[in-house]
């Protein structure tokens, strides 16, 4: 477990690398703010969480199993992880930031990528006129 990053994983990588190709300028994992967010776009005012589906407990995900030593330890620790994350969230929101949660097994499809595409446009667009 201790070789599982919590900056730079493979997904949050995926999302840096489409959000960067699509013209989209952002911030990393940035302290002052709550949570300290995977990516944080500061003229948006949005920040991107990138969850992974076993450490933030996405549910019905096949990916957020219960490891069968110790079972006692990880469900105690996922409930502090979803109360934290539940936490960070609000916190975030009352800051005036747009929060988008990513989660790992959503980035095998194209839909996330591009409904995340779509709602930046949005911004981008509102923030032009």
């Amino acid at each position: 477990m201790g070789r599982i990053r919590s900056k730079n994983s493979k997904p949050e990588l995926l999302v840096r690398r489409f959000l960067h190709a699509n013209g989209f300028r952002f911030r990393l994992h940035n302290r002052n703010l709550p949570g300290t967010p995977d990516i944080v776009l500061p003229r948006y005012q949005t920040v991107i969480l990138v969850h992974g589906c076993f450490w933030h407990r996405h549910d019905n995900c096949p990916y957020a199993s219960i490891p069968s030593s110790n079972r006692e330890y990880w469900i105690n620790k996922f409930k502090n992880n979803k109360e934290r994350d539940k936490r960070n969230l609000k916190d975030l929101r009352k800051a005036g930031f747009d929060v988008i949660v990513i989660w790992e097994c959503e980035l095998n499809s194209t839909n996330a990528l591009s409904s995340l595409l779509n709602r930046l446009r949005r911004k981008r667009l509102a923030l032009d006129d």
